[in-house]
C-alpha cells in the first residue's frame, strides 16, 4: 500500500503510536509521520506509507499552523501543563494591545532554545533523557521564522493564539519567550495542529475513522500541481532505471506521465531532470 493519509491526532497519544496503530492497520513497517505532535497536542499529522515515505522530509518541511493556549500564573519543567510546576504567581492583568504588541514582536526569524524535554540529541542522548536524570546540559538554539501570529481570545487566566512557524518551531518554547516578554509566568496548555503545508485539520481523519476504513489515501497528484509531461517508451525504460530526462523545461519539478498515468516527479538540475520520486 501506497500514499499519504492525514490524520487527525487526538490528545493522550504519541506519534510514535499513531504510527504503530497505522503498521497493523495497513500491515506494513513501512511507514513515517512528518513532524511530530506532543500527547498533548492534538490536530493534523501527517502519514506516509509505503514509497511515499520518500516524501517525508519534503514535506516535513513545510511550514506549519498552530493554535495554542497559554496557562497564566504558572511555569513548569515541560513547559505544557503536564509538566511539574516550578512557580506559580497571581495572575496579572494584561490588555490585548500589549499582547498584541509582544506576539508581533516575534514576526520574521528568532534564535529559539530547544525545550529540555524533547528528543533532540545532544552527544548521542536525546535531551530528555538528561532532563530525566536531572543531568546538566546546554541546550541548543536553532534560528526559526514565525510567519504569521495574532491572538484569539483573551482571558484573566489564558491567553489564545494562533500561528503559521516554520520547521523546527517549538511552540511550548515561543510560549516561553513570549511570556518572558510579556514579564508573566505561563506554559502551554493545549495545542493544535491545524495545517501543515496543504494538509488541513478539516481534512483530517481520526483513528476511529481509519480503523472503520472511513479514510481516503492521497497521491501525488493530490499534493503536487506541477506541470504534467507525457513520455514516449523509450524515455519510459530511462525512468524505470533511474535515468535522467533531457526535457526543454524550465520547470523545477515536473510530474512524469507514461499513458496518462503519473509515475513519477523529476526535478531540474540546470541540465537534465533527474528523479525526485518514483512510484
Amino acid at each position: 500500500m501506497d500514499g499519504i493519509i492525514v490524520v487527525n491526532k487526538e490528545p493522550g497519544y504519541t506519534s510514535r503510536d499513531v504510527v504503530n496503530i497505522l503498521n497493523k492497520k495497513f500491515n506494513t513497517k513501512k511507514i513515517g509521520h512528518t513532524g511530530t505532535l506532543d500527547p498533548l497536542a492534538t490536530g493534523v499529522l501527517v502519514v506516509c506509507i509505503g514509497k511515499y515515505t520518500k516524501l517525508v522530509d519534503k514535506i516535513t518541511a513545510e511550514d506549519k499552523e498552530y493554535v495554542a493556549t497559554i496557562k497564566l500564573g504558572v511555569s513548569t519543567d515541560t513547559l505544557d501543563i503536564t509538566g511539574k510546576v516550578l512557580q506559580s504567581e497571581p495572575i496579572k492583568e494584561l490588555d490585548g494591545q500589549q499582547i498584541n504588541d509582544v506576539l508581533e514582536s516575534f514576526l520574521g526569524s528568532y534564535l529559539q532554545e530547544v525545550p529540555k524535554y524533547s528528543a533532540v540529541k545532544i552527544d548521542g542522548k536525546k535531551l530528555y533523557e538528561y532532563a530525566r536524570n536531572n543531568e546538566e546540559v546546554e541546550l541548543p538554539k536553532r534560528e526559526v521564522e514565525i510567519y504569521e501570529i495574532e491572538l484569539l481570545e483573551l482571558k484573566k487566566d489564558e491567553i489564545k493564539f494562533r500561528c503559521v512557524v516554520s520547521k523546527g518551531t517549538y511552540i511550548r518554547s515561543l510560549i516561553k519567550d513570549i511570556c518572558q516578554k510579556l514579564n508573566v509566568l505561563g506554559t502551554m496548555a493545549s495545542l493544535e495542529r491545524t495545517r501543515q503545508g496543504i494538509f488541513k485539520v478539516d481534512n483530517a481523519y481520526t483513528l476511529e475513522d481509519i480503523k472503520n476504513d472511513g479514510y481516503q489515501l492521497l497521491n501525488i497528484n493530490d499534493i503536487f500541481s506541477y506541470p504534467h509531461y507525457e513520455i514516449n517508451e523509450e524515455e519510459y525504460q530511462k525512468v524505470l532505471n533511474g535515468g535522467f530526462l533531457k526535457i526543454n523545461k524550465d520547470d523545477e519539478f515536473l510530474m512524469i506521465d507514461f499513458k496518462n498515468q503519473t509515475i513519477a516527479i523529476y526535478q531540474n538540475d540546470g541540465e537534465f531532470f533527474r528523479t525526485y520520486f518514483r512510484l
